[in-house]
């Protein structure tokens, strides 16, 4: 048995919370002793399995943000201190995975004898706007951080080969490490277990034979917006008749205290008002529960994946399992889940190539039937969570 700590730094109903619930399980299955330290953590907006787990929560206090800035400053700050906490007081571990926020390696490296293992599910550098003398040089600072603190790890891993090849052009001083792919997996005996159902909610109306849906959380690069302009585009190309039987729903992790959740909401609700579409059509569904997602996903006649350049993208690989074909940008981590012409669609980043693929689903079954019944198969080869368990665990006793 190999006592292992976590660290990851919001625990909600992300992608990367998706990964790290699924290391913990994982790892507990394989034998293992498991504890996840963590920024935020709320049993109202988690996932299901975590209500099982053993967590622990350090300075939920701080704000995400001064005044809407320093989030990065604030995010990384959190971490260190996390990391002083586990050493101090939960000092005897073996191992220590964290991820997304590097700052802890610090802490970790000089401070601790457990080996740390680094999961970078894209660099932070990329992901932020460099606007104004003062914001350049916060920001410069903040990278160069982030730089060395993932290359204090004993391993690193990313998740794609999209992501690996970033992350080399990215920090130049990490071109000689040798950085692990361990893709993402799925629990599909969890997603097994859930029994069919058309409960969505209270006050969610999803009617339709042909459901449509985009599963993401309420941030702007996730481009959300491609779905409501697609699903336009689609009535344009459709007659009254055909549409009529077309819904769209707009869901994902919604964070009452995140302010840009709460501001492209409402963008997003203002978009639709200026299309023409019947509002009856389309339906809005924030942070679902994880049987309400599932079964969402089953209902729908395929999912809408519009992020540009995503590193991985878990929510494919969901929708394959269940045999729901996938339409995704052609960039970024979908090009290595996503099988194009057979499990789903890889298009260009507009409205019109969605609703051509759309409409190819709604018109031809046989296509439609081809797809949903090689989407799980691709998936038990590929994002199996024993194979994700196994090489994670092949990882650690490689680091000891």
């Amino acid at each position: 048995m190999v006592r292992v700590t976590i660290l990851h730094p919001d625990l909600g109903i992300g992608g990367a919370e998706r990964l790290i619930v699924d290391a913990a399980v994982g790892l507990q299955d394989r034998g293992h002793s498991v504890r996840i330290f963590t920024n935020q953590y709320n049993r109202d907006h988690c996932f299901q399995e975590t209500l099982d787990l053993d967590i622990c929560t350090v300075v939920q206090y701080i704000p995400r943000s001064l005044f809407g800035k320093f989030h990065a400053f604030l995010a990384y700050l959190k971490m260190f201190i996390a990391a002083l906490y586990i050493v101090i007081f939960h000092g005897d571990t073996d191992v220590i995975l964290s991820d997304s926020v590097s700052a802890s390696q610090f802490v970790f490296r000089y401070f601790s004898r457990a080996k740390l293992i680094f999961y970078c599910h894209y660099p932070d550098k990329l992901l932020t706007k460099r606007d104004g003398t003062f914001k350049s040089f916060y920001r410069n600072f903040i990278d160069w951080v982030e730089e060395r603190s993932t290359g204090l790890a004993d391993a690193i891993c990313v998740n794609s080969n999209f992501t690996k090849g970033v992350v080399r052009e990215t920090f130049k001083s990490l071109q000689s490490h040798d950085l692990k792919v361990l893709y993402p997996s799925l629990n599909t005996k969890f997603f097994d277990s859930i029994k069919a159902s058309d409960d969505f909610g209270e006050n969610v109306p999803i009617n339709g034979k042909y459901i449509f849906t985009s599963l993401n959380r309420f941030e702007r690069k996730k481009n959300v917006i491609l779905a409501l302009d697609a699903f336009a585009r689609l009535k344009s190309n459709l007659s009254e008749n055909e549409f009529s039987k077309c819904h769209l729903v707009i869901a994902g992790g919604y964070d009452q205290k995140n302010q840009e959740n709460i501001e492209h909401y409402k963008e997003l609700k203002d978009h639709l008002s200026d299309l023409e579409i019947p509002s009856n059509q389309v339906t809005f569904l924030r942070s679902p529960t994880d049987e309400q997602k599932v079964n969402l996903i089953r209902k729908s006649r395929a999912i809408l994946y519009t992020p540009d350049r995503e590193h991985f993208g878990i929510v494919p690989v969901e929708a394959m399992y269940l045999g729901t074909p996938v339409i995704a940008v052609n960039t970024g981590g979908p090009l290595e889940t996503v099988r194009n012409n057979e499990t789903g669609f890889l298009v260009d980043q507009n409205a019109e190539a969605f609703a051509g693929k759309m409409i190819e689903l709604i018109k031809n079954e046989e296509k439609y039937e081809k797809l949903s019944e090689e989407g799980p198969k691709w998936v038990q080869q590929m994002f199996a969570f024993e194979a994700f368990s196994r090489k994670l665990d092949d990882i650690i006793q490689s680091v000891l």
